[in-house]
């Protein structure tokens, strides 16, 4: 792959990838905070060494990937969110196959490294509507099931489930392996941290990213802390406050735990804040 000015990008270098970032919805990338920090004009970040350490950077390309495999998973043809199933399942490997998807998105829609320098250098990139972005990860899943001849391990996923690749709602298990295997893709060392969780008003998947750690991020990024900290709460607030982890809004909480409507969990969601600060300040 060579750029206009005729320097080479390699397929698998994350550079390769910037493209397709800057395909994302903006509420996708207001979601990530390694990817809101580059700006949208492709040349200062690509001719700019500080933006482009950040690019090179695992927490670009993790969160990268997950925003990608989120926008991909649905076209598969799996009923589900994507976290009902395992990282072992091969269906949510096909899903991070994000530079595939970077390839598929260049061939079939010509948005690709080259593209980035049809924008002048003071020009800024537009955001993309969700609903388009949807339609063309729909074109690029249809491309892809030729060109990477996955149809077969679709077919066979689809008529063989195993209970340990899916399961309907999330049960305990499920919230420890979402756990687990965020655990495993984050310099972090945890899913999201504590922080993070109770000071959103509201979380979609994309704030399930870890995020670069900072402060007090990397106290609460201890396992041993939080674990300490989810001791003190009851087995009910401590069960909501999962919940937010893993990502369930407020109304998703309310409907599983049968609360007559949301602002219940909100009030309990204020009360663990309250909890929270309480424990911080008597760890310091």
């Amino acid at each position: 792959m060579t750029m206009q000015n005729g320097d080479t990008v390699t397929r698998n270098s994350n550079l390769a990838h910037l493209p397709f970032m800057y395909f994302l919805p903006e509420e996708v990338i207001n979601s990530c905070p390694t990817l809101r920090t580059l700006p949208r004009k492709a040349r200062e970040v690509i001719y700019n060494e500080e933006m482009m350490n950040i690019v090179n950077s695992d927490q670009f390309i993790n969160e990268l990937s997950n925003a990608v495999s989120h926008l991909i998973f649905p076209h598969l043809g799996f009923r589900g969110w994507k976290e009902h199933y395992t990282g072992y399942f091969p269906v949510w490997e096909v899903s991070y196959l994000t530079g595939v998807w970077s390839q598929l998105l260049d061939y079939s829609y010509g948005w690709g490294i080259n593209t980035l320098f049809t924008f002048s250098s003071d020009e800024e990139i537009p955001f993309f509507d969700p609903d388009h972005v949807n339609n063309v990860m729909a074109q690029i899943v249809k491309v892809g099931r030729g060109f990477l001849n996955i149809q077969e391990i679709l077919d066979v996923c689809r008529e063989i489930p195993c209970d340990e690749d899916f399961e309907q709602g999330l049960s305990r298990a499920r919230i420890d392996f979402i756990r687990k295997w965020y655990h495993t893709r984050s310099k972090v060392g945890v899913m999201a941290s504590l922080e993070s969780v109770l000071e959103n008003s509201d979380r979609d998947y994309y704030s399930r990213i870890p995020a670069s750690s900072h402060n007090l991020e990397e106290l609460t990024a201890s396992e041993d802390f939080c674990q300490k900290f989810k001791q003190r709460l009851s087995e009910r607030d401590r069960e909501i406050l999962e919940l937010r982890e893993v990502g369930f809004t407020f109304e998703e909480i309310a409907e599983r735990l049968e609360y007559k409507n949301h602002s219940g969990v909100v009030k309990r969601m204020q009360a663990i804040k309250k909890e929270f600060l309480r424990y911080q300040s008597e760890q310091q």
